[in-house]
């Protein structure tokens, strides 16, 4: 099972489709598998993130709660 990406390793390969797209003169063919592959990383981003984002809710939560 291959081990999961991390997140700084999915947003360089987003950015590196985002400026293959700008500067190349692509092929249709290309451009849409570039940009299949950009909607799916953009999928893990934003998976990756709102499990971020709960666990920094569920931390503040906590010292909330210690705080009382």
């Amino acid at each position: 099972m291959p081990k999961e990406k991390s997140f700084e390793e999915l947003f360089t390969r987003l950015e590196e489709i985002v400026q293959e797209m700008e500067s190349e003169d692509l092929q249709l063919e290309k451009s849409l598998k570039l940009f299949e592959e950009g909607v799916k990383l953009s999928e893990l981003l934003k998976s990756q993130l709102s499990g971020a984002e709960q666990k920094i809710t569920e931390l503040m939560s906590k010292m909330e709660s210690s705080d009382k």
